[in-house]
């Protein structure tokens, strides 16, 4: 008998226009970005602050840089680390890597030299590109004993036209010489006119390691492939109504599934322009969705709410920006009712894992996301074409549960990772059969909303009761005076566990606001064994680059 999933009650949500199912045969993520710069060779694939990069040159350069690449051993299936804030060397090498047939590793700009080798050693690199800032304060003998063969390094200001006044956030940089490496432009311009033999890329070859952490253990490096990334750079194209009039804000790091995906890949399929601009700030993100006329992002909700609180908000011609979605975090009613009320902006949610390739879960550009009348929870969206999903009960893993039943959120479909890189017992835990256990708990309901109500790791039991933080959250942003809140389980001796909130407060609220009036406020709208009965002010809720709250760094924070 055919399950209340496979019938697949959310396609009733899609719109008109929106397929329900992705017919895709040989299409891959390198493909994408061939036709466009062959169809639209003039028209501007990147804009790096005032410098435009058109399709023909980010092409030609990473052809040079890919005959580099030949010329220095790289073969299909190798790996190569990129080490790179959202600057145009992150395409250029990524497509350049690609012509090679090797598979993209990107690290965080952040990692210090013991993380580095670790990212090393387990993907097996055999080239490490960087920034010079970045390798400038490492030392470089943490890659002995790695397959590194060569450091190329780069600098921010490489692909800006020379004697161009610095933008704000160059201000202080400086190209570097570094003993021991190579430039990235000297490699470029020696292969003039050079370009690379073709790899013969297949849907199923790896384009990214994408390294996610796990509940346990070292990191893991999802392997995304060009099919996977080709399928899903649809799915955004067709749920957010993406087209040739359209420009993508690189806000989300590009060394994060939803950079790679969401704004190089989308702006590769679609032949249109990537904003890129370093990395995040909020005055610089607002003068430049201005200057370019922006239309279409995903970005964390903490970079909204940044931008939110930015006296830049009111004074920018935002008109142009109409598809503002957010990934990552959860997202409270309260939050985007407050984006809303401020900009005429609608936040839309979407929700994926790095195992899904970006998204899995998304609300139709035009359409509002239903709010739950039980937890008061937004909805994460509705299913992306072509897949199933499905709820499972928390203990086993191995019974459907109903509509409204809270379990595990479980994947399927061209979005999910064949697995992680080496790691096979890891893979057999997490996709059982073609289905990914995403660790992350949510109800469906009729309509085929999908809920995302917390990690399972992150479920608080306080005297016996199953408490969410996001349940609490979403109550906490109601007041007028938070910014950020983040709530974990501290040990008790009494209830096991008691809830405890971290909140930050809007500027100018820190001494009308006391922790009683939080919890006073919570209190009176939540049952009673879930209302935090501890509330700390911070500054700043912890997060990581790509927005995600650090619940673990507050948890040990908390007396145990």
């Amino acid at each position: 008998m055919e399950s209340v999933y496979e019938k697949r009650p959310w396609l009733k949500n899609y719109p008109d226009r929106v397929p329900h199912d992705l017919d895709l045969v040989s299409e891959t993520a390198l493909g994408d970005f061939k036709k466009s710069a062959a169809l639209s060779p003039d028209a501007p694939a990147i804009c790096y602050f005032h410098h435009e990069i058109s399709f023909r040159q980010l092409d030609r350069f990473s052809d040079q840089l890919a005959a580099a690449f030949e010329h220095l051993g790289l073969e299909k299936g190798d790996r190569i680390i990129l080490d790179l804030q959202n600057v145009p060397q992150f395409p250029i090498a990524t497509y350049a890597a690609w012509k090679t047939g090797a598979i993209v590793v990107p690290v965080n700009p952040m990692y210090k030299e013991k993380e580095l080798a670790y990212f090393c050693r387990d993907s097996g690199a055999k080239l490490f590109l960087v920034l010079d800032e970045v390798v400038a304060n490492l030392d470089l003998s943490f890659l002995d004993g790695t397959s590194v063969e060569k450091v190329i390094t780069t600098s921010p200001l490489d692909f800006l036209p020379p004697g161009a006044d610095l933008p704000v956030l160059l201000k202080r940089a400086q190209k570097l010489t570094l003993t021991g490496t190579l430039d990235m432009l000297e490699m470029i311009d020696v292969f003039q006119d050079k370009s690379p033999d073709d790899p013969g890329i297949a849907p199923e070859d790896v384009a990214y390691l994408t390294y996610t952490s796990g509940t346990t253990g070292p990191p893991k490096g999802a392997m995304n492939t060009h099919g996977n990334i080709a399928f899903n750079t649809r799915v955004y194209q067709a749920m957010q109504q993406i087209d040739s009039h359209d420009v993508v804000l690189g806000v989300a790091p590009l060394f994060h599934v939803t950079g790679e995906v969401a704004h190089l890949a989308i702006a590769a399929l679609s032949g249109i322009p990537l904003v890129l601009y370093y990395r995040f700030d909020p005055g610089e993100t607002l003068r430049l969705i201005e200057q370019w006329k922006v239309t279409v992002t995903v970005a964390s909700i903490t970079v909204y709410i940044a931008l939110l609180n930015h006296p830049d908000i009111k004074r920018r011609d935002l008109k142009s920006f109409t598809k503002a979605y957010s990934g990552g975090a959860p997202v409270s009613e309260a939050t985007v009712m407050e984006f809303e009320d401020a900009t005429g902006l609608y936040l839309y949610n979407v929700y994926g894992m790095t195992e899904t390739n970006s998204p899995s879960h998304i609300v139709p550009w035009g359409t509002k996301a239903p709010v739950d009348p039980e937890s008061g929870a937004l909805s994460v969206g509705v299913p992306v074409p072509g897949c199933v999903m499905k709820i499972m009960d928390l203990e086993e893993g191995s019974r459907e549960l109903l509509p409204g039943e809270v379990g595990e959120i479980v994947d399927s479909g061209p979005i999910v990772t064949p697995g992680y890189w080496r790691k096979p017992e890891e893979t057999r835990h997490a996709i059982r059969d073609g289905w990914l256990y995403t660790g992350d708990v949510g109800k469906m309901d009729e309509d085929g909303w999908f809920y995302l109500v917390d990690r399972k790791k992150d479920m608080i039991v306080a005297s016996g009761y199953k408490v969410w933080p996001r349940d609490v959250e979403d109550v906490i942003y109601q007041h007028h005076a938070v910014k950020e809140t983040a709530v974990v389980g501290e040990p008790d001796p009494y209830r096991g566990e008691t809830v405890k909130a971290f909140v930050a407060l809007k500027e100018g609220m820190t001494t009308s606001v006391t922790p009683e009036e939080i919890i006073s406020f919570c209190k009176v709208r939540m049952a009673a064994y879930k209302y935090p009965r501890k509330v700390e002010f911070v500054a700043e809720i912890p997060k990581t680059l790509t927005g995600k709250f650090l619940r673990r760094e507050l948890r040990e924070k908390s007396p145990s």
